[in-house]
């Protein structure tokens, strides 16, 4: 695949990988702020609605090391428009459909697609500059995946709330539809010039560092959304503050990310290594401050603040140590870790919820601490493979 220095605009393609992952991961996450809603014009309960969220995300964790693979030697171009044009489809059909089984098939059926576009997105981005700018590159697309995350579910409920669920699934498709158009008419072809066997791409699995990288990924993303997954119950029940407040504190915590994906690009060009050691412990620091003082709404603000820029950071961060441990089959490495950080946010919430259930909210940052504590051994032990004798420094 050509490398971007011969795109001739490096930047507007990468600006629509962006706003693509935003609009699938807002498709994705948008449906949590509506889940009432949606209840009550399907006639089901909020449970029920609930799968609308479980469905999505279980097929992506499903798909995600199978899809990517099975699409890595096609035309990019072509692949992403197919990608777009599924959740195009499933959107319009989401929006017209009054059968709660026809909404989970229209959910389900983008989902497929989903490990296959951001996965390749992030292959693009980073193809599309030198080997040096391709973390700062991959970043950029990271902030879709922020911004997703951040604005669609407020922004959802809020169109939702105030016309209808109709027009909030009009929204999703909106946004959809507009990248499909920019990628159709803006998106240069990019047919793949080195086609890999899927057998040369499985073989990463049979390295100590591929193996190395997706515990550690996993066990990172779990001490992430372990806790991220009650951070709302933690507000409110051990700082004590309502709801109008914790909704204020998690926009905080969301664009928070984006600065952390920001500066991930930067200090993944410098220094890698010293960013894979730094997240974790910078973390365990953080997690160990709300343990002691989470009752404390000032200095709880300062702690999300800072745990949303470190949540950005550690993202960038955890896609780098997959993707550099297998550089020759960047679309797989991207599907593994898309696998790895389901993984690990489906055990991460199961744990601290665990301490939750035999402590009370409090201690479920100690779920979190024990997966931090646990993937720094894996994370020197992936350092250890590429760099035996030498020692990382974390300061200059």
């Amino acid at each position: 695949m050509e490398k971007t220095g011969k795109f001739k605009s490096g930047a507007l393609l990468v600006f629509i990988l962006t706003t693509g992952v935003f609009g699938i991961i807002n498709t994705e996450m948008g449906v949590i702020g509506i889940l009432p809603l949606i209840a009550e014009t399907f006639h089901v309960t909020v449970p029920e609605a609930g799968w609308t969220v479980s469905v999505f995300a279980l097929v992506v964790a499903l798909s995600a090391p199978v899809m990517p693979l099975l699409f890595s030697g096609i035309n990019r171009k072509k692949v992403m428009l197919l990608a777009l044009g599924i959740f195009l489809l499933s959107n319009i059909i989401s929006m017209i459909t009054s059968n709660f089984t026809v909404l989970l098939l229209a959910r389900a059926l983008p989902a497929f697609m989903h490990p296959v576009y951001v996965s390749m997105a992030f292959t693009v981005a980073a193809a599309s500059v030198s080997k040096e700018k391709a973390p700062k590159a991959v970043a950029k697309v990271f902030i879709g995946v922020s911004a997703g995350m951040v604005l669609g579910v407020p922004v959802t409920s809020f169109i939702a709330s105030e016309v209808s669920f109709t027009v909030g699934m009009a929204f999703f498709a909106f946004i959809n539809a507009l990248v499909l158009i920019a990628t159709l008419f803006f998106v240069p072809s990019m047919p793949v010039k080195e086609k890999l066997s899927y057998g040369e791409q499985l073989h990463v699995l049979k390295r100590k560092i591929t193996w190395y990288s997706i515990a550690a990924v996993t066990l990172i993303n779990g001490a992430l959304f372990g806790f991220f997954s009650y951070l709302s119950d933690y507000l409110k029940t051990v700082t004590e503050v309502p709801y109008r407040i914790i909704s204020i504190l998690l926009l905080i915590y969301g664009l928070a990310n984006i600065i952390g994906n920001i500066i991930a690009g930067k200090q993944l060009s410098a220094n890698p290594l010293r960013s894979m050691l730094a997240a974790p412990l910078v973390l365990i620091a953080l997690y160990l401050c709300i343990f002691i003082w989470g009752g404390g709404l000032v200095i709880m603000t300062v702690i999300i603040f800072l745990l949303g820029v470190l949540a950005g950071y550690s993202q960038n961060t955890m896609q780098y140590m997959i993707t550099d441990a297998a550089p020759e089959a960047p679309d797989f490495a991207n599907g593994l870790y898309l696998l790895s950080a389901n993984l690990g946010t489906t055990v991460g919430a199961a744990v601290c919820g665990v301490f939750i259930t035999f402590f009370d909210t409090r201690y479920s940052v100690v779920g979190s601490l024990l997966f931090l504590a646990v993937s720094m051994v894996f994370v020197l032990l992936r350092i250890r493979v590429l760099h035996p004798y030498k020692p990382v420094k974390l300061i200059r």
